[in-house]
């Protein structure tokens, strides 16, 4: 429920006003509790949204969430100000030393490049190695998601025909696993990707378990070490008209995109889109929070080895 940010971050105001409990730092910390740890790398272009929907997805447990925002130093985004940047953001060698009760890799608008040509390639994998010793759960999300499971286990993504682009339905695969409780048989999540990973290697791979996939989509989430590492290759955080939003940012850059499918109604991008995952979105949060974070997360995350 109550998730910690600093005080005058520009987003606060906006969960404020959705009713989100936002809890600012001086009163974190008078609270005799030792609050979740959890860092963000957010590898988004736009900055301030990624953190609005991801700190919206975070807040429905009854846990005090302490979010730490970390940025690369490889890389200068160019969609977001310097000084917004410089002062909500720790760079990971701000942080490496630190341990986290769980850590979020968005994803990045770099998926038509390989892995190692994109620029903070290097930087990222230092940070994805120590994952593996001072966080209890990472969660990877679309090309973070590629990106990992390329690093950790050598499956490498491909592309697609053509961008994936709209709200497309889910089948869990394994009711017994956490993560998934409380879904539906069949959900709804939104992907906007240019490639995939490809499903039938994951499913050869026993290291990696599918939990949820779509005929459409291909495979939306899966995990490894027993929630140490969790992929999600779409973006259930995303807002009602962030897929809007992109649709028509690529009109402007004359693209020639294709509409957004099962989003907007008649397939009409005049009429507002209809928000048909976000029950599952914040369920996925909850559950990821819940029995891979808060349940197996040492009290004392200096003083236990992970």
């Amino acid at each position: 429920m109550p998730i910690r940010v600093q005080n005058d971050l520009p987003v606060k105001e906006i969960l404020e006003h959705e009713n989100i409990f936002v809890m600012d730092e001086y009163r974190a910390a008078h609270q005799d509790i030792r609050p979740i740890s959890i860092g963000l790398l957010n590898l988004m272009p736009l900055k301030e949204d990624t953190e609005l929907q991801i700190l919206r997805s975070l807040s429905n447990t009854p846990l005090q969430v302490d979010v730490t925002f970390v940025r690369m130093t490889s890389h200068v985004s160019k969609n977001t100000s310097t000084s917004h940047i410089y002062k909500f953001y720790e760079s990971f060698e701000d942080i490496k030393m630190r341990k986290f009760d769980g850590f979020i890799i968005t994803g990045a608008p770099v998926e038509q490049m390989e892995f190692e040509e994109v620029d903070y390639w290097q930087e990222l994998t230092e940070i994805m190695e120590w994952t593996k010793t001072n966080v209890t759960s990472t969660l990877h999300l679309c090309w973070g998601a590629q990106a990992g499971i390329y690093y950790h286990y050598g499956i490498n993504k491909k592309a697609l025909p053509k961008k994936l682009s709209g709200v497309y339905r889910h089948r869990v695969r394994n009711r017994k696993i956490p993560l998934v409780r409380g879904f539906d048989d069949v959900f709804m999540a939104p992907h906007s990707r240019h490639t995939e990973v490809p499903q039938e290697l994951l499913e050869k791979d026993d290291r990696i378990m599918i939990l949820a996939d779509s005929l459409q989509a291909g495979v939306f989430m899966c995990m490894a070490k027993e929630g140490r590492q969790i992929f999600v290759m779409g973006h259930p955080e995303y807002d009602r008209m962030t897929l809007d939003s992109e649709y028509k940012r690529d009109i402007s850059r004359g693209l020639n995109p294709q509409i957004p499918e099962n989003y907007y109604p008649d397939d009409d991008s005049e009429n507002k889109p209809v928000l048909t995952w976000r029950a599952h979105a914040n369920n996925l949060y909850t559950n990821w929070l819940n029995y891979y974070v808060y349940q197996v997360t040492p009290y004392d995350l200096y003083g236990t080895p992970f």
